[in-house]
């Protein structure tokens, strides 16, 4: 491999991973690791932890469904087998490469489907934007409702405060703009900008499927069962735990919320950042710091093992299932 290659892995792969183990590791730097063992044999409802993995499944397979609709707007054909497998194994890749397994999605598909890549894409960045709305939304009404909660929170973590000159934001925004212009008005005539110009276009062709669609209002029905099963995948686990059990819905929702956060870090997994959510959110709510740890490391380690189990079982069915194209 030649240095190139060696430092864009360093940065997509090895970076990442070291700044979550480092998080990971000042979390969990004082644990007294007997009592989370003896946690682990007699303190832990498995049979709850293993029911609450159904809903993360259905989470995903409910996603590929929705993008199928995306899709559809394309005029394009596809075995929605392909789609769900493709998106279980979205989410092995992304434990390996971050978020890297959303454009490895869009590949699969590519290859097995013979879709265009850039339109894929396109209706890709809708998933997204979907996603982002939603954890967007439900974070304005824990906001507006638990104003409360969110000061303790910081109040408990000053370091993510950081104050800066509002008026740098503005510079900085106008000189990509600035660039951005003038690269596609008075570069136009280069090739690598003309073949960016056909990407954005295949691109936008893509992310128009949304308003093109038939069955909006079941994108939106789908859209909302993804993150009402999500959350469910989540809040069952407080009754495997017996220092969790009694806290209710809405501690249960104020913490996904702050664990979805925590996931949107482009970090393996989410290692560390949702680890540092989970827990400072549990210990606003009474919950020990050495409890909240504790909850925080079985379920981080299930819910990951059981995407990491699904995600090699997605890709090994697409192989299994696309022999022809394969050969």
């Amino acid at each position: 491999m030649d240095f190139k290659k060696i430092l864009n892995m360093t940065i997509k792969v090895v970076l990442p991973l070291v700044i979550g183990c480092l998080l990971f590791w000042f979390l969990y730097r004082g644990t007294d690791f007997g009592e989370l063992w003896t946690l682990l044999k007699r303190g832990v409802r498995y049979d709850i932890l293993l029911f609450s993995l159904v809903f993360g499944l259905a989470a995903n397979i409910v996603r590929a469904v929705r993008w199928g609709l995306l899709i559809d707007t394309l005029g394009e054909h596809y075995k929605m087998k392909n789609l769900v497998f493709a998106v279980l194994g979205n989410y092995a890749v992304n434990l390996v490469f971050p978020r890297m397994g959303e454009v490895w999605r869009c590949g699969i598909i590519t290859k097995y489907e013979k879709i265009s890549f850039t339109k894929l894409l396109g209706t890709l960045l809708i998933d997204r934007v979907a996603d982002a709305i939603s954890v967007g939304l439900i974070l304005v009404g824990i906001v507006c409702f638990n104003a409360g909660f969110f000061k303790t929170f910081l109040a408990n973590n000053p370091s993510l405060m950081i104050s800066f000159p509002d008026y740098w934001i503005i510079i900085l925004f106008l000189i990509i703009v600035a660039a951005v212009w003038y690269t596609f008005t008075r570069l136009k005539h280069l090739t690598f900008v003309q073949k960016s110009i056909g990407v954005l276009s295949n691109v936008w062709e893509g992310m128009k499927s949304v308003w093109l669609m038939e069955h909006k209002g079941l994108f939106i029905i789908e859209t909302v069962m993804i993150w009402g099963l999500y959350f469910i995948y989540f809040y069952t686990t407080f009754y495997a735990f017996g220092f969790t059990e009694h806290l209710g819905v809405r501690v249960g929702l104020i913490a996904f919320t702050m664990s979805s956060i925590g996931v949107a870090v482009p970090i393996q997994g989410g290692l560390g950042p949702w680890h540092f959510m989970v827990i400072n959110t549990l210990i606003v709510f009474s919950v020990s710091g050495a409890d909240a740890k504790n909850f925080a490391f079985v379920v981080f380690a299930v819910q990951t093992l059981w995407q990491a189990l699904c995600g090699i079982f997605g890709i090994a069915a697409l192989s299994i299932t696309n022999k022809a194209v394969d050969k």
